[in-house]
């Protein structure tokens, strides 16, 4: 693994994984939206997993064939994997419900939860408690959130709660799965640990379909439904999320964490030529405000490890 804290030149490599990351992670949120007028979201969630997994499935099989495969994967990757199906099972269902400019920038809250779990469970993050920049980070975050929410005009209507009850719990979940990875696969290549856990969240989807979703719904898409389906399935999960692994590896977290914020806005920009999604002046100040705080976070944690 490249030692990124002893280069001071651009790394070209964590350069272009780290902008398809965000490119692959913003059409996604699109292709999702598009889909809900024709699949259900668990169906979809399933048909996008399907794709995700088969595209991981012969570097999987090729590594167990040369003996590459750490075959303690099969049981680490059971609770990051229970994680990422409730995970995708309420990022997906909160498309139905609200914009994805706005869902995508509730979701940037897991930070906080990130932040608040890595705290409990990482006794070197605990020095993090006595930082004043990590705790106004998280205080401007919930500001941005309220205020994002708050100013919302059908705040109080029952889809647009509903939308983000489940946008809030994908956050967390999200949180979860961040920490049960790094738990699980901390001597562990990303690649290996990413393809067992698709195919477990293929088998879980795949039973939450049959008992919620119209799985026969898939027989009456068209060639463009399923072109939107295999693309996004290969770029949003399975090319997007191996990625930022990589972007990580080489250059650290925070670097990636803090582009990463830029995501809600871009597809906000896309999300406004497509579906006619706006976000009125306040929800876009208290957006800002909100991804300000989560990049201070960010930023006080990486500033913290410094002088550790």
């Amino acid at each position: 693994m490249k030692n990124y804290s002893d280069t001071r030149n651009i790394d070209l490599s964590a350069t272009l994984a780290l902008i398809g990351t965000v490119i692959f992670w913003s059409l996604g949120p699109i292709f999702i939206t598009y889909l809900t007028g024709y699949l259900d979201s668990w169906t979809q969630n399933l048909l996008r997993y399907i794709v995700a997994c088969c595209f991981w499935l012969p570097f999987l099989f090729f590594s167990i064939k040369k003996n590459k495969f750490d075959h303690r994967i099969w049981r680490k990757a059971v609770l990051p994997a229970a994680a990422n199906l409730a995970m995708q099972s309420f990022y997906a269902g909160a498309f139905y419900y609200i914009g994805p400019a706005f869902m995508v920038l509730l979701t940037k809250t897991n930070i906080i939860w990130i932040a608040g779990f890595s705290l409990i469970f990482f006794p070197e993050e605990r020095p993090l408690a006595k930082s004043k920049r990590f705790w106004l980070g998280l205080a401007l975050s919930a500001t941005g959130v309220l205020g994002v929410m708050y100013f919302k005009e059908d705040f109080t209507t029952v889809k647009t709660m509903t939308g983000i009850v489940l946008a809030l719990s994908m956050a967390v979940m999200w949180a979860v799965y961040t920490l049960s990875v790094r738990i699980a696969f901390k001597d562990i290549d990303s690649r290996y640990g990413f393809s067992v856990i698709s195919i477990y969240t293929v088998a879980g989807l795949f039973i939450l379909t049959i008992l919620f979703g119209n799985l026969g719904d898939c027989m009456q898409i068209g060639f463009r439904q399923w072109m939107c389906v295999v693309v996004s399935g290969i770029l949003g999960i399975a090319l997007g999320h191996v990625l930022y692994y990589i972007a990580i590896q080489r250059i650290g977290a925070t670097i990636p964490s803090l582009v990463i914020l830029a995501q809600p806005f871009i597809v906000l920009a896309i999300s406004y030529f497509i579906f006619a999604e706006s976000l009125n002046l306040f929800q876009i100040l208290f957006g800002a405000v909100l991804l300000a705080g989560s990049a201070l976070a960010v930023w006080a944690q990486q500033h913290l490890k410094k002088y550790q």
